[in-house]
């Protein structure tokens, strides 16, 4: 299965809002530097996916993302 991401980040804090079936939209503390941001995210997944491989498909220096969760 495969969803689109739109990340915020440097929120004050984090949330993860469900926008359509495959549309979801991350907000994390984290800034978009060193790819903190994309770990954080990938960390957030997990916990909502458990026993699920997910990575990062494109969109890896953007803040729309393309995930891939099987």
């Amino acid at each position: 299965m495969y969803i689109k991401i739109k990340v915020v980040t440097d929120a004050k804090q984090e949330k993860i809002e469900k926008i359509e079936e495959d549309s979801w939209r991350i907000w994390v503390t984290f800034p978009a530097e060193n790819n903190a941001a994309n770990r954080r995210i990938l960390e957030i997944l997990h916990n909502s996916f458990e026993d699920k491989a997910i990575r990062i498909v494109s969109g890896h220096h953007s803040p729309s993302k393309i995930v891939s969760i099987v």
